[in-house]
């Protein structure tokens, strides 16, 4: 609860910051990223919800469950799709400056978020759709322990989320690792620019977030294994496996975009250190993105 707490805060001040500042608002590289943040936010909260249920009640009522579940699988499944939308923002801005402006506006980026949300939400809507077929219309009148396995009970639907969940890692994984490799051909014929190499740690940083976004689809398996080795640990096992799926892939988008973007920096330590809350209407500065301060 603590950590939850403290990445609360941090997501929270960057959220006001972003709403606060309209420098943000013609970017699309700060809308992405204000999107991961909210969909970090909102997915460590039913995660950590989840996990003080199941503690504390044991069993909720079975139609609360599947509203929490499918937020929860969506915000889930959103996360590797929004990073390869970021890393394709960055190739565009590094390896075609001078058509950045026409290829990615601000239109084009909520259609974008648009399209990765009805991805997203593809999982979760089909997982309800077999239930409601298989199932009598009281099972969701009953009390359940609140588990994903035990709410979407049909065979079916876990090689259906296998399928979804292997062509959307392939493809990110794909997108990742292409557009790593030209931004790291464009930053030797261009290695005296620092926003290259920035845009190159932050493709393997976007990496190393989707190695641990994938760790939620392989966990289930190695958690049941491992508790049916050692009972006794049941809860241990659950927590650290609670911390190091969930809890620390949600520092890195903080550290991506917040610790090392320095324009979003000045804004967000302004507002930490003196609490600004009038609104901020600045003329963003027109400059290419393969020269500005970008990550």
């Amino acid at each position: 609860m603590l950590v939850w707490l403290v990445l609360s805060i941090i997501n929270g001040s960057m959220v006001h910051t972003f709403l606060r500042h309209s420098v943000f608002y013609d970017n699309p590289r700060y809308i992405m990223f204000i999107c991961m943040v909210i969909n970090d936010a909102v997915q460590l909260s039913l995660v950590t919800a989840l996990y003080v249920v199941s503690y504390i009640f044991r069993k909720i009522h079975a139609a609360a469950c599947c509203v929490l579940i499918m937020t929860a699988v969506f915000t889930t499944r959103s996360t590797p799709l929004t990073l390869a939308g970021m890393a394709l923002e960055r190739y565009i801005s590094i390896c075609f400056p001078l058509h950045y402006t026409q290829i990615f506006t601000v239109p084009r980026t909520l259609l974008l978020i648009g399209v990765i949300f009805i991805l997203a939400s593809a999982p979760p809507i089909s997982d309800l759709l077999i239930t409601v077929v298989k199932e009598p219309p009281s099972f969701f009148q009953t009390s359940i322990f609140c588990d994903h396995s035990l709410l979407f009970q049909d065979s079916s639907i876990y090689y259906k989320n296998c399928a979804f969940d292997g062509a959307y890692l392939s493809f990110v994984a794909l997108t990742l690792v292409y557009t790593y490799c030209r931004i790291m051909l464009t930053a030797k014929a261009a290695s005296g620019l620092a926003s290259v190499r920035r845009a190159r740690n932050t493709v393997l940083l976007h990496g190393v977030q989707l190695l641990l976004c994938m760790l939620a689809f392989v966990v289930p398996s190695l958690q049941a294994a491992l508790i049916s080795l050692f009972p006794q640990l049941s809860l241990e096992i659950r927590y650290i496996f609670f911390l190091v799926v969930y809890i620390i892939p949600r520092f890195l988008s903080p550290v991506i975009y917040g610790f090392r973007d320095e324009q979003f920096r000045k804004y967000w330590i302004r507002y930490l250190c003196c609490g600004q809350d009038g609104l901020q209407r600045v003329n963003p500065m027109v400059q290419k993105p393969s020269i500005g301060p970008g990550v």
